[in-house]
């Protein structure tokens, strides 16, 4: 069985989550704290999470990860077989990583931690994700979901990035990136209504406290 390396509050790790669940693959949950130790890195090369364990070894980074799920569990495909359409899909899910999922990470320590960031981050951050956002409303399909009439891997990028990118706009930057993007709203509150991510929500939730609790023993 695979088993997924990680912590309930890492919305990678979630991504991944989410998708063994979508495509039905059994899978085991190990709890599992990115760091620089000698036992940590001999999990994950460069010490982040996920990370997922076969049958053969180890694979780190989200999105092999995903890719790898989706070759080795075809059934319920997340990427479509026709190469654009897939490439699309790809495309997607990289543009709201680099333009939206990264850019809003440099404000969480202010939004979620309270630790201050520099006014310069935050002027960096506001022009990203104002890029980052306008860049997925001339691309993104939403016919609902982002890259068409099915969920797809950018769906699962989108559900677990822009909800952290909107929260990070409303508590730090002021600026609220869905007023003028009601069908990225409306996708986004029909993937958190998905029973699976409900489930995923819970279990974030749960853990949240122990690990509020390890970030203020390591400042």
């Amino acid at each position: 069985m695979l088993k997924l390396y990680g912590f309930a509050v890492s919305n990678y790790y979630n991504m991944v989550k989410l998708a063994l669940m979508e495509k039905g693959v059994p899978f085991e949950e190990v709890l599992f704290v990115s760091g620089q130790t000698p036992q940590v890195l001999a999990v994950s090369p460069r010490g982040k999470v996920p990370v997922l364990e076969t049958e053969h070894g180890f694979i780190s980074e989200t999105s092999v990860i995903l890719d790898y799920i989706e070759q080795t569990h075809p059934e319920h495909p997340l990427l479509p077989r026709e190469p654009f359409a897939c490439a699309k899909v790809r495309e997607l899910l990289k543009e709201i990583e680099l333009y939206i999922e990264l850019p809003a990470r440099t404000c969480y320590a202010e939004a979620f931690f309270g630790q201050a960031v520099e006014p310069l981050v935050k002027e960096k951050a506001r022009a990203d994700l104002l890029a980052g956002f306008a860049t997925l409303k001339r691309n993104g399909a939403f016919a609902p979901y982002v890259a068409g009439e099915r969920m797809t891997l950018a769906d699962l990028m989108f559900c677990f990035s822009v909800d952290l990118a909107c929260a990070v706009g409303k508590k730090v930057l002021g600026i609220d990136f869905l007023a003028d993007f009601p069908q990225a709203a409306a996708l986004l509150a029909q993937l958190q209504g998905n029973a699976h991510v409900v489930k995923i929500a819970a279990d974030k939730n749960a853990a949240m406290p122990a690990f509020q609790e390890m970030i203020r023993n390591k400042r």
